[in-house]
């Protein structure tokens, strides 16, 4: 028999890839020209030059086992080394090879951290909706409980007082992400300082040091002029996610990376325990080949000004067609209000014109939709005839 517990994972079918493999389906029936799927985050800008230089230099100079062959467990010495430097270099982070992870992906540095830190099945984990809807998994793999705070409609910032009653002497950790993943927003400086404020005095209050995770797979995939902050600065016992997917369009290489700063509590404790987690779910020596190939690559991305012309174009284009859409400063996602109550219903009749958006009930903040914009701009705008005839669904005849 298999376990039950997991069979119920395998079989619950998450929205957002039913959606992109219906796309699929449909584009093979009517033509990839007449579906405008928006679904998933699967980066369509292709990845830096460097990329392509790296792999090739390295295949080409290299020795077999140089380049296909194990490194340590926690990742390559010289990439870790690479990486500190760079943080210090870009974030005055002060930080050590010793203080790296190196991991496949976000989802890795997740479930790795939250394995790490979780003691009891008594500890808690808060996300702040709108979340990313896998968290749930990650958290119930640790054993912990998920506690979630409602989302700040108004500003989709971290709505403060929620938060602060959501946590409990059992609070292990908060989960962050910003850019966040639905909403597209980025939490401001004073955002982090304020939280900062209530997670030093919650620590001291239960009496134990409450963890900032701060999820950043969008970390440089940010508009407006706006700064990318080094979160630890304003909140020392935070650990970092971080994965290369979206910065470098690398989604299927699964490389990233868990950061412990010297300065979170209990540091080395922690990194120790980030090692034991990883040796027993068996996330060691992440992929080598992408290890070195993101070592020559630190501090490139992909071409971010088509997703800021892709984010224009969108938001623009459903604005004046009467939508109400929160306004996005990071990632490549717009957060849409559903012009009725009930979002998996406008999503499905999105459906039925192939278009392709993911109702947030998920991601904890019914009402709403997400669309993907991180797509060939010329579908952008093929699709707004249909986003047009959606929303005249909805409007009241004269």
């Amino acid at each position: 028999m298999a376990s039950k517990e997991m069979y119920a994972w395998g079989a619950k079918a998450s929205v957002i890839r039913d959606l992109f493999t219906y796309g699929q389906e449909q584009a093979a029936k009517i033509g990839a020209e007449n579906v405008f799927d928006f679904s998933i985050g699967n980066p369509t800008v292709p990845a830096p030059a460097c990329i392509k230089e790296a792999i090739e230099e390295i295949i080409n100079t290299r020795e077999a086992v140089a380049v296909h062959g194990y490194t340590a467990a926690a990742g390559d010495t010289a990439v870790r080394q690479g990486l500190a430097d760079y943080m210090n270099a870009a974030y005055d982070a002060d930080v050590n090879p010793e203080n790296f992870y190196m991991t496949c992906g976000a989802a890795a540095s997740l479930t790795i951290t939250l394995k790490a830190l979780v003691e009891s099945a008594d500890d808690e984990i808060i996300v702040i909706a709108p979340y990313f809807p896998e968290y749930t998994a990650f958290i119930e793999n640790a054993s912990a409980d998920k506690v979630v705070v409602p989302p700040d409609l108004e500003h989709f910032q971290i709505p403060f007082a929620d938060l602060e009653k959501a946590i409990t002497p059992h609070t292990r950790a908060v989960i962050i992400n910003s850019p966040n993943n639905p909403s597209g927003v980025v939490y401001s400086e004073e955002t982090y300082k304020k939280l900062s404020t209530l997670l030093k005095e919650k620590s001291a209050a239960v009496g134990h040091a409450i963890y900032l995770i701060a999820d950043e797979p969008y970390r440089e995939i940010i508009y407006d002029g706006l700064p990318i902050l080094y979160v630890p600065k304003y909140y020392e016992n935070t650990i970092i996610c971080y994965s290369y997917s979206k910065s470098l369009s690398l989604p299927g290489e699964r490389i990233g990376y868990i950061l412990v700063p010297p300065t979170a509590a209990d540091s080395k404790e922690v990194y120790t325990a980030v090692c034991g987690a990883g040796r027993i779910m068996g996330f060691v020596c992440a992929p080598h080949l992408f290890q070195d190939v993101v070592l020559k690559c630190l501090g490139k991305t992909s071409d971010i000004s088509v997703y800021d012309e892709n984010r224009k174009l969108i938001y623009t284009g459903l604005k004046e067609l009467g939508y109400n859409c929160v306004y996005p400063s990071g990632a490549f996602y717009l957060f849409v209000k559903s012009p009725e109550p009930d979002a998996a219903a406008f999503s499905n009749k999105a459906k039925a014109l192939n278009l392709l958006i993911v109702p947030a009930d998920s991601f904890g903040c019914p009402g709403y939709v997400r669309v993907s914009y991180c797509v060939n701009p010329e579908m952008i705008k093929r699709s707004l005839p249909a986003f047009a005839k959606l929303i005249e669904q909805y409007k009241q005849p004269l």
